[in-house]
Order: C-alpha cells, then sequence, then structure tokens
C-alpha cells in the first residue's frame, strides 16, 4: 500500500514555537492555502468555507485583537500576563489562516434541500476540518508550523470590522503558522480496541 498521505498526515503536528525564518514567498504560500482549501471536499459541492489570509502589519492586527478582549474576560493581572505571553507567540509567528463558513450559503442549501436541512450546518462544519486539515498538512508538507486556536465568537465582531467582512462570514477558527522553532513532543494515541471496530 502506498503511505504517502499518512507520512504527510504524521508530519502534521500543532507546532506552537513558530517564527518568522520562512524561505517559501508570501505568493507561495497564498496559492498553497487557497489551492488546499479549493481541492478539501464540501457536501454538495457547496463550498461553504471562507479564508482571509494575514501576513505582516495584518497578522499582528488579529492578534492585538484577541489581547484585548481576553483582556476583558482575564480576571487579575498576573492572569492577563500569562495570557499575552500565550498570545504573543502566535504574533510571532509569519501569518495567520483566519477559516470562516459563509452562512448564507448554508441557509441557501437548507432551503434548497429541506430533506437534507437539518444536516447542512453539520456538514459546513465537516468541510472546516475538511479545509483546516489540508492547509495543515500542505503547510507541514513545505517544513511550516502551524497550531490551531478557536478565539471565536470573542473577536468575531472586532475582526469583522477590522477587516472589513461581510457579517454572513461567521469565524470558525485561526490557524497560526510558520518556520519550526522547536519540534512538537511525542504523539500519544489511545488503544486500538477501544477506538476500532472490523467486521469480516
Amino acid at each position: 500500500m502506498k503511505t504517502q498521505l499518512i507520512d504527510l498526515m504524521k508530519q502534521r503536528r500543532s507546532i506552537y514555537a513558530l517564527g518568522r525564518n520562512v524561505t517559501a514567498t508570501q505568493a507561495e504560500l497564498i496559492d498553497l492555502i487557497e489551492d488546499a482549501i479549493k481541492q478539501a471536499p464540501t457536501p454538495f459541492n457547496n463550498q461553504t468555507t471562507r479564508a482571509v489570509i494575514l501576513f505582516g502589519d495584518s497578522h499582528e492586527k488579529l492578534w492585538d485583537i484577541v489581547i484585548n478582549r481576553l483582556k476583558q474576560e482575564v480576571p487579575d493581572e498576573a492572569a492577563f500576563a500569562k495570557t499575552t505571553a500565550k498570545i504573543n507567540a502566535f504574533k510571532s509567528a509569519f501569518g495567520t489562516v483566519l477559516f470562516f463558513t459563509e452562512s448564507k450559503t448554508v441557509k441557501e442549501f437548507e432551503d434548497n434541500f429541506p430533506l437534507y436541512a437539518d444536516n447542512f450546518q453539520d456538514w459546513s462544519e465537516q468541510a472546516q476540518g475538511n479545509a483546516q486539515f489540508a492547509v495543515w498538512t500542505a503547510l507541514a508538507e513545505n517544513e511550516i508550523g502551524a497550531n490551531l486556536q478557536h478565539y471565536n465568537p470573542l473577536i468575531d465582531d472586532q475582526v469583522r470590522e477590522a477587516f472589513n467582512l461581510p457579517a454572513s462570514w461567521k469565524l470558525r477558527a485561526e490557524m497560526d503558522f510558520g518556520s519550526i522553532e522547536s519540534p512538537a513532543g511525542d504523539k500519544d494515541f489511545m488503544a486500538d480496541d477501544d477506538r476500532f471496530l472490523v467486521f469480516k
């Protein structure tokens, strides 16, 4: 059996020590990310995933929004200092991909296919997972690390305003990416017998 895809999947890990020592150009990264999202499957080929790719000042602006928003939630200065250090690690990366779901498209398919209407919201989340995994793995193949964050819905309004985004775009995740400054640790797996059933 060919295992090239499995090998790439093993290479994809949550990398938190990210830097800006990236040799790929922004144009190359944009092409890579856009192609990965376009090739990721969606139900009925409804293509509900949207993405905003941030570099430079725009990338830093995003993580400043997160820090400022979390300051309203963190109980004291000591806790906020730890939170700020964590967010600054994301800010130290080379760029960020913001993943959105186009809620108008989800609603259109609910209306047009009433038999499956209850499924389209769940299916849009599955499409998100496909797109995020595809981008993450494509970056890993090019030795670019990434991790996935979920500060939505806390930052939704500020992000929409900062980048002038449509109200119908629902933020689902934030993926910062950059050079791998320190590798991920070992990955543990639960017992196969607890996870899989095979019938012959």
